[in-house]
């Protein structure tokens, strides 16, 4: 038996005969926790918040609470509660019966609703708005309230369901940090679901990223940005420079490879690769390097297309003879190569991810792509 607080066992659900939301999820969250599952539109990360509360059934697998199957309970039999994108608030009542609203339900006494409403306002910092109408209320309060009253029935685990998705950008960014604040603050493990990568990486002690129904990887925001373990994890998550590879040698977890546009390096790897595996190697726009001399180890050159200035960022993309397009972050102007300059392209070993494919490539194409960069040698 798990000692999870809140798992997720080998979840799959299907709404047609021909495709599964969700093939396989297995999710194990900690009590205290905040877990987001990011991923694009129709990934399956809804449907497993859903099946979660209770809203959903899957077709099979289950869901552990406390080391407690809760798989066929109803959702009011859980101890958890969910707050929605559109807040879901009783628009004929005031901010004080909205939020007493679950604790009238449950016939708890005046005098205690009293006191721990008026607690959970202070909390969610809406202190005096008891009698402020639902209509009356901006986006940002609004959001507030709909938490005040899922968590005044103390939850053992509060699911949300892209809950700053209406609010504009500023107010957004603001309330990231109050919901991360109010998390710590009660210890209530939080379920969260977004499509935005920046909010996912802003509020998270872990990230799920799901991928039309899998689960692609699980981490903290820095592993997910720093190491990602797929290749969809590495497009996903901010931007990076993905290269088509196979490999021609490994030494230690130093793995040489041929692309389309010429040889690389990278290290780190811990794996086995047999020559001709195909791979894929990724590398961050900040750790993308330029030279005007070849450097060892890499033979790939381009051609810089245009500078795009974002403040004190300078983006500078380079056209490589295949037609891909690779970016570098500088924060410097200093020797910044000029537009229709050849460069030669590298990388700090350890700052370029190996991600292998599934499939082998036989060697004549290994050895069709090693040969990328023979021009060079003119």
């Amino acid at each position: 038996m798990s000692d999870s607080f809140l798992e997720l066992r080998n979840l799959k659900k299907s709404f047609t005969s021909e495709e599964y939301v969700l093939q396989g999820i297995n999710l194990q969250i900690d009590q205290g926790e905040f877990v987001t599952l990011l991923g694009a539109s129709g990934c399956g990360k809804t449907t497993t918040l859903r099946i979660i509360a209770g809203l959903e059934q899957p077709d099979s697998g289950s869901v552990w609470l406390e080391g407690k199957d809760v798989t066929n309970l109803e959702p009011n039999q859980r101890d958890v509660n969910t707050v929605f994108q559109n807040y879901a608030l009783f628009p004929n009542m005031n901010v004080f019966d909205n939020v007493a609203y679950g604790l009238k339900v449950k016939k708890v006494p005046k005098a205690e609703i009293k006191e721990r409403v008026t607690e959970m306002l202070k909390l969610v910092q809406l202190e005096g708005f008891g009698k402020r109408r639902i209509t009356q209320m901006s986006g940002g309060q609004k959001q507030r309230v709909a938490i005040a009253r899922a968590l005044i029935n103390r939850p053992k685990v509060l699911l949300l369901d892209e809950p700053l998705g209406a609010l504009d950008l500023k107010l957004r960014k603001q309330m990231q940090i109050e919901l991360k604040r109010l998390q710590r603050k009660l210890g209530i493990t939080f379920v969260y679901v977004t499509h935005d990568q920046e909010e996912a990486l802003t509020m998270s002690d872990r990230i799920a990223i799901i991928n039309q129904g899998v689960l692609e990887q699980v981490d903290t925001a820095f592993d997910i940005y720093e190491h990602p373990k797929t290749r969809f994890v590495a497009g996903f998550i901010g931007e990076s420079n993905i290269f088509d590879a196979v490999v021609i040698s490994q030494d230690g977890d130093t793995v040489t490879v041929g692309t389309e546009v010429g040889k690389a390096q990278a290290s780190g790897f811990t794996g086995e690769l047999a020559a001709g595996s195909a791979v894929s190697v990724s590398v961050r726009p900040e750790n993308m390097l330029y030279s005007r001399e070849r450097v060892e180890g890499f033979h790939i050159k381009g051609v810089v297309k245009e500078h795009i200035y974002v403040g004190n960022l300078i983006k500078t993309i380079v056209l490589l003879n295949d037609g891909t397009e690779v970016k570098i972050n500088r924060f410097s102007m200093d020797d910044l190569p000029k537009e229709g300059e050849m460069i030669y392209l590298y990388w700090h070993l350890e700052k370029g991810i190996v991600l292998p494919e599934k499939n082998l490539v036989d060697t004549d194409a290994s050895r069709d792509i090693e040969g990328g960069d023979e021009d060079e040698e003119e």
